[in-house]
């Protein structure tokens, strides 16, 4: 199984939980902050000098916590994964996503400052052939399979069951 093989020059590194899948037998996956991240989102909406609206915490099967922070007239959909700090964003609420990425704004900064991994639309949309995968199971790969998932966005930020 040729896309199993550990890429060294892969631009990015799946780890363990990245599918937000799990074998019992392992332990439980870790799980990204919630204090950290509503801390960061309030810091967020500050410095985009507007307010957090509304956030909905991971609930099974999605992988991750999705927030917004409204600027003016318009507002800015964040993803939080729920087992490992990375952010994302995008300009409409789905249950998963595959490229539906935003570059991310001006203020994303304030995520990283407080230890969170911002992940722009370059990196998301990469296709699954430039990504170390050496970690998924073979039950990931089936749905990853099943679903036709490409990138690591889709990878990353799924609703599978």
């Amino acid at each position: 199984m040729s896309h199993m093989a550990v890429d060294k020059d892969a631009a990015f590194t799946l780890p363990r939980g990245a599918t937000g899948f799990f074998q019992p037998k392992d332990g439980p996956l870790p799980e990204t902050d919630r204090r950290t991240f509503r801390a960061a989102l309030h810091a967020a909406a500050r410095a985009a000098e507007g307010r957090v609206g509304e956030t909905e915490e991971q609930t099974y099967p999605r992988t991750f916590h999705t927030a917004t922070v409204v600027e003016g007239t318009g507002e800015c959909i964040i993803l939080c994964h729920a087992h490992h700090p990375w952010i994302a964003f995008a300009q409409e609420r789905r249950d998963w996503y595959t490229e539906e990425f935003l570059a991310p704004p001006p203020w994303a900064h304030t995520f990283a400052d407080l230890g969170f991994v911002v992940l722009d639309r370059a990196q998301l949309t990469l296709p699954l052939s430039d990504i170390d995968t050496s970690v998924l199971t073979r039950a990931e790969w089936r749905q990853i399979r099943s679903y036709g998932i490409t990138t690591l966005g889709g990878v990353l930020f799924n609703a599978w069951d």
